[in-house]
């Protein structure tokens, strides 16, 4: 079954370039501003949308995301609202991709085959779930994937090559390649080494691969399109929320951050 998510990478290949993967957590600072920064993403470039699922518990998120989800939280962000912000999205948005990225307890709490069949409904193409391993398939990845939604797998600098084709079963839309040994927005990476990966997890897997944690300008998400199929933002974005003392001047400045890194992918033909 082809998703919204297959049918980007596809076009994209087409047109010769990567993707720009933007990351933002739902409901934050709140639902309606929320829902203005989701809509004003495509505009400003973004190709795919990875919205986070806020939990209390996030292992794998640096203190930007962290704090982004602790301000979901707050604004009384839950599951069901998550939905709710995609099933308003998609009024206006039919054709960009949407991914769910985030935690199991909140999935399991919710049921499993209740949130796959509202997921579906409301519009989302792809789950994240940074916390299940491919030895807990039958959880989650299966029933997504019967369900017509990608199961997007994580791979980092410490998957081996024993690790691998472990890593690549059962996963789909395309892999995400973690740059850094370490959590969200820790760190930049280095383009040769990333290079090196990338080219070892190539010969494992027709996926597309996109490359993230640690990419905070145009001219870092340009070096990792020149390599990789697409570049994946997140802890930059989520600061400009952070950082802005208006929810306006929250929306703007991260529309134009997104505006500037969607140019830095863009510019590299490939």
């Amino acid at each position: 079954m082809e998703t919204r998510i297959d049918r980007r990478f596809k076009a994209l290949k087409d047109q010769g370039r990567a993707a720009f993967v933007s990351f933002v957590m739902a409901g934050d600072p709140d639902h309606d501003t929320s829902l203005r920064i989701l809509e004003g993403l495509p505009k400003a470039g973004a190709d795919i949308i990875e919205i986070g699922m806020p939990f209390t518990d996030p292992m794998a998120d640096g203190p930007a995301v962290q704090q982004a989800g602790l301000r979901a939280l707050a604004a009384g962000t839950t599951l069901k609202s998550t939905l709710e912000l995609i099933r308003s999205f998609r009024k206006t948005d039919n054709d960009t991709p949407i991914i769910l990225m985030g935690y199991y307890n909140p999935i399991y709490s919710y049921g499993v085959d209740k949130f796959l069949g509202d997921a579906k409904e409301a519009g989302v193409d792809g789950l994240i779930v940074v916390d299940l391993p491919s030895e807990e398939d039958a959880e989650l990845c299966l029933p997504a994937k019967e369900a017509g939604i990608n199961f997007i797998r994580l791979a980092t600098p410490t998957t081996d090559d024993k690790r691998l084709p472990s890593v690549l079963q059962n996963s789909s839309g395309f892999l995400y390649y973690v740059s850094i040994a370490g959590t969200t927005g820790a760190a930049a990476p280095k383009a040769s080494d990333v290079d090196v990966a990338l080219k070892r997890i190539r010969a494992a897997t027709d996926l597309p691969i996109a490359v993230g944690f640690g990419i905070r300008s145009g001219q870092q998400a340009a070096e990792i399109a020149e390599i990789a199929d697409g570049a994946v933002v997140g802890s930059a974005l989520v600061e400009c929320i952070a950082n802005a003392k208006t929810k306006d001047e929250a929306v703007s400045s991260l529309l134009k951050l997104a505006s500037e890194l969607s140019a830095g992918v863009q510019s590299v033909s490939k």
